[in-house]
C-alpha cells in the first residue's frame, strides 16, 4: 500500500477553530470510522479504540505552536474488524486513509502519495 499524506494550512477565527476541533472531537468520539471535513474535502480515518495522543505547545520568539497528534497502528484497526466479522465472511477491505476533493486547483489541502 502506498503511503498517504493530506495537508491543510488556514488561517481562521478562534471560533472557527474552536468548532473545527469540536467537529475532530465528533468525529472520534463514536464507534464508526472517523469522518471530517479538511478545507474543500472530507478524510475518512479507520480509528481504533485506542490511539497514542501527543500534544506538544512550543512558544518560540513571538509565536506559539500547538501540535495535537494522535497515532495507532495499522494492523490494530485491521484485528478489531477481523474479529467482528462472523465466520466465514469475508471482511472488506478498505484503505486507512481517504481523502476527497484535496489537491484541487486554489485550494491549500493536499494529497500525496509517498
Amino acid at each position: 500500500m502506498s503511503d498517504v499524506k493530506v495537508e491543510y494550512e488556514q488561517t481562521m477565527s478562534r471560533e472557527e477553530a474552536a468548532a473545527w476541533l469540536s467537529q475532530l472531537a465528533r468525529a472520534f468520539a463514536g464507534d464508526h470510522d472517523a469522518e471530517f471535513a479538511l478545507g474543500p474535502g472530507t478524510v475518512k480515518l479507520l480509528v481504533p479504540g485506542r490511539v497514542r495522543a501527543e500534544v506538544e505547545v512550543e512558544v518560540e520568539d513571538d509565536e506559539v505552536e500547538v501540535e495535537i497528534e494522535f497515532t495507532w497502528p495499522l494492523h490494530q484497526r485491521n484485528a478489531e474488524r477481523a474479529s467482528a466479522v462472523p465466520p466465514g465472511a469475508k471482511a472488506a477491505s478498505s484503505s486507512p486513509v481517504r481523502a476527497n476533493g484535496a489537491g484541487r486547483p486554489g485550494h491549500a489541502a493536499r494529497a500525496k502519495r509517498r
